[in-house]
């Protein structure tokens, strides 16, 4: 994430303007207290990405080039990231006066209300990790090499993280914004909060390089002799999209649809190279049902055994922060019956789309991850009110065992669920041999 000109300054000035103005616009947008801040603040830190990637790599955050230097792929090694460093904290804390300035308002950097400084460190450590560790992949990951895509899945982290980890501990996941906050408030607000949040985003950056080293042995010319990489990437990604869906739940955001299509799809465009990015059983099952040899039957049932455990492990982590769970069931005065059509009709749309999109020879190169993401977006709003828009089994179990741990409830809901999200992927899969006959099962076209 570099590139190789000798020029230095110019890579420390698109450091310090790219810092400065992504600060500046997280404090514009909390004071602002807008609904679509944190949709805001992805978008200054995506056109950031694509106007100065090729020049600084655009990393805008110490954590991530912590991370960036650790995995050795920072140009200029550990003097210049030193110099990175401290450049995004100047930055960081001119952004944040500046703000404060223009509002003649200023604000305190702590956990939210109601919350502790463990919990606040649990969000900022997990989503911080999941930055920088997209940054890698997409951005600095030889098998990524000149995509276009890499701008829009870093800056939409930020939709992801902030709406879920925001309520939380304010969904900083940078130490620039961390230090800067509280640098910019001297002398009005108590400061210490900071020093917290950038120990604990630096170790997610650090944590982040450990994960891409795991899932990307190649980068580090490891040849395993086990897939292992690839069912750890599944476990990663599904972990990181229950967790999202929990957080926003319990949060009650109303963007929480938004936020968790944001999750799939930066953690798709991660870790599609690697595992094929199913982050969902019935995924699994359609592109398993739809043939053609792209995943065996083995590995179909170790990715499905890996989501699983992902989506468990994110249920108990979000239990955690909020000490409290949520029932997986009929929402309103919707019966089974309306439940089990919406699962079916929109599970089934997932599974197609990403049969279309990233299984095909065309396949959809720049985009797949975008469609895919979006697809919880499509789901999440249009039958959030009448089943809760799961979509995967990963996150019915996740939710129903943990809820069935924490009421001492039973544990039946998500069978139900699951069955009806299996049955929309081999509705799915169907559909897919039909529409792609020609294309796909033709004899003549697989030799080729």
């Amino acid at each position: 994430m570099g590139s190789g000109d000798d020029s230095v300054l110019d890579k420390y000035v698109c450091e310090f303007v790219g810092t400065f103005l992504l600060v500046l616009t997280v404090v514009c947008n909390v004071i602002n207290g807008n609904q679509f801040g944190a949709l805001s603040i992805a978008c200054v830190l995506m056109v950031a990405i694509y106007s100065m990637g090729q020049i600084s790599g655009a990393h805008f955050n110490p954590a991530v080039t912590l991370a960036v230097t650790v995995c050795n792929k920072m140009d200029g090694g550990w003097p210049r990231a030193i110099i990175y460093m401290i450049v995004q904290v100047v930055a960081g804390a001119l952004g944040a006066v500046s703000g404060f300035a223009l509002y003649n308002y200023s604000f305190s950097l702590a956990p939210a209300p109601g919350f502790q400084g463990a919990h606040a460190c649990i969000v900022e450590f997990f989503f911080t990790t999941m930055l920088a560790f997209v940054v890698l992949n997409t951005a600095c990951c030889k098998t990524n090499h000149n995509n276009q895509y890499y701008g829009l899945a870093i800056g939409f982290v930020i939709v992801a993280g902030g709406y879920a980890a925001g309520p939380v501990s304010g969904g900083c996941l940078n130490p620039a914004v961390a230090l800067g906050i509280d640098i910019g408030g001297l002398g009005k607000h108590p400061f210490g909060w900071s020093i917290v949040y950038t120990i604990v985003q630096l170790i997610g950056g650090l944590f982040a390089a450990l994960c891409y080293r795991v899932v990307r042995p190649e980068e580090f010319e490891q040849t395993p002799e086990w897939p292992w990489h690839k069912y750890f990437a599944e476990f990663i990604g599904t972990f990181y999209l229950v967790f999202t869906v929990g957080l926003n739940v319990l949060a009650g955001t109303p963007t929480a649809a938004l936020s968790i299509a944001a999750t799939l799809m930066c953690m798709v465009y991660a870790l599609g190279s690697c595992s094929g990015a199913h982050f969902n059983p019935a995924v699994t099952v359609a592109v398993l049902l739809s043939g053609r040899n792209m995943i065996s039957g083995f590995d179909a049932a170790i990715y499905i055994v890996m989501q699983i455990l992902g989506g468990i492990t994110a249920s108990l982590l979000y239990y955690g922060v909020y000490g409290r769970t949520f029932p997986l069931e009929p929402q309103g005065v919707h019966n089974w019956g309306s439940v089990c059509a919406a699962e079916i009709f929109f599970t089934g749309l997932l599974c197609f789309v990403v049969l279309n999109v990233a299984t095909t020879r065309e396949g959809v190169k720049e985009f797949y991850g975008f469609a895919i993401g979006m697809c919880v977006t499509v789901g999440g709003y249009a039958i959030g009110g009448v089943s809760g828009g799961s979509l995967n089994p990963a996150v019915s179990v996740g939710i129903d065992t943990v809820h069935a741990i924490a009421s001492h409830g039973k544990f039946v809901n998500c069978l139900a669920y699951s069955g009806v999200e299996v049955i929309g992927a081999m509705i799915a899969a169907g559909l897919f041999y039909i529409v792609r006959l020609n294309s796909e099962y033709d004899p003549k076209k697989q030799k080729n």
